[in-house]
């Protein structure tokens, strides 16, 4: 089915990143905002929170010489972006919040937390990324927005926001939608910013399909960081990618995608996913997820039967079990854990909802072979998920810190927690 005139006329809009929808604000246009509210108090880190999360933290399992601690009590605490020094943490949410976290250095526990540029009113602002010289951007459901030397916000009583992408930008509004709609983001050395689209159905309809294809959503896009220009679809055929990150020394992209639902408690596979070629590589769905499990056509998808597969498709690097909703993932790039952890990446499996048996709350580790290629899974941290079936924590991103520690963000318990290593620690 073709593309309506308004979505079509969106797209070459889009694609030529010449000009914004009628009604949009326009791209570059500073905007000066309190940096913080003084009305707003911070975010206890003491008290009987803090105290149940730790007594919490008791029943995870890690290998040996490993230890996890409370770094921070932070509310809805989802994807996160570091200082690549030692400045300010800021952390996303599904809310309308994007958090500030600030530690003195070498500290084992954030000393503040609190929202950042709260005046703003974001909407979803899951995505949070840097740029190499400390600034920081904020992908929310339908706008990006960046902000120049974030770290320094503490120093002034306001910040500047520049609409990388001005609202009603990102996506066409009448597909905007907060399913699938928590997009993550990554911003490469050479200054490009990657940014996942999930599309917003459990399988797009047929009269999607292409447009989707089209416009990067069920895939990834990239622009320049500093203004949006030069926009371009990276990837397509990929569900709903809640995380990606740069390989550190080739710049490869990877990414995780999310399982289809209702299609059984073991099937199809979560994905980590490896981005070889140029120009919109495409990476099966919704024909395909996982290596060999075939969507179109079937139950859940049953408007896609006849409809023709790429030419050529991706498969992914790994699968994971089926429903674990693998979302943040990281490469570790520090050099406190040993050898074989470095250069690997750290990927965070929030849980399954849609298992009459729950799975996941986990830390999965996969190694990176000599040839670039994804090295077999293994979990890394687990007990998140009680004996019972219930969750005490649902972990969503992994970022490791300047000092090789990995901090690892948990919506459901509102906390950020320090993976931290000793060797002599590690003996028996």
């Amino acid at each position: 089915m073709p593309a309506c005139p308004r979505h079509a006329a969106w797209a070459t809009t889009l694609l030529g990143a010449l000009t914004l929808p009628v009604g949009a604000q326009a791209q570059g246009q500073p905007i000066m905002v309190p940096s913080t509210d003084p009305g707003v108090p911070s975010v206890a880190q003491t008290g009987p929170q803090a105290d149940a999360i730790r007594e919490s933290l008791r029943r995870i399992k890690l290998p040996p010489g490993f230890r996890i601690e409370l770094y921070a009590v932070v509310p809805g605490a989802r994807h996160l972006a570091p200082s690549p020094g030692d400045g300010v943490l800021f952390v996303g949410t599904r809310q309308a919040t994007v958090w500030a976290v600030t530690a003195r250095e070498g500290q084992r526990m954030a000393d503040q937390v609190r929202p950042f540029a709260p005046s703003l009113r974001f909407r979803l602002p899951n995505g949070v990324c840097r740029t190499r010289d400390g600034g920081l951007v904020v992908v929310e459901l339908n706008r990006v927005l960046r902000f120049p030397a974030a770290d320094r916000f503490l120093e002034r009583s306001d910040t500047t926001a520049i609409p990388v992408v001005a609202q009603g930008g990102l996506v066409p509004e009448d597909e905007e939608s907060p399913n699938h709609g928590a997009r993550t983001c990554r911003v490469s050395p050479g200054g490009r910013l990657y940014i996942t689209l999930g599309q917003p159905y459990n399988v797009q309809p047929r009269g999607k399909v292409a447009l989707y294809e089209r416009l990067g959503i069920g895939g990834i896009i990239a622009m320049n960081a500093m203004d949006g220009s030069a926009r371009e679809v990276v990837a397509v055929g990929v569900r709903n990618s809640v995380g990606l990150d740069l390989h550190p020394t080739d710049g490869t992209l990877w990414f995780t995608d999310n399982q289809t639902d209702r299609m059984g408690d073991d099937t199809p596979p979560g994905e980590l996913n490896r981005v070889t070629r140029s120009g919109g590589e495409h990476f099966g769905y919704p024909f395909v997820h996982g290596k060999d499990v075939q969507i179109a056509g079937t139950a859940v998808a049953p408007d896609l039967k006849g409809l023709a597969p790429p030419a050529q498709w991706t498969r992914p690097q790994v699968e994971f079990p089926a429903h674990q909703a693998q979302l943040g993932m990281s490469f570790y790039t520090g050099t406190m854990f040993p050898p074989p952890y470095r250069g690997g990446i750290f990927v965070a499996a929030h849980g399954s909802w849609n298992r009459s048996q729950p799975s996941g709350a986990l830390i999965n580790f996969v190694p990176i072979q000599p040839d670039g290629s994804a090295g077999p899974s293994r979990v890394f941290a687990h007990g998140w998920l009680d004996e019972s079936g219930s969750y005490r924590g649902r972990p969503v991103d992994v970022a490791p810190l300047k000092d090789g520690s990995l901090l690892i963000s948990d919506d459901l318990a509102g906390a950020l927690y320090r993976v931290s290593y000793s060797a002599k620690d590690s003996t028996p």
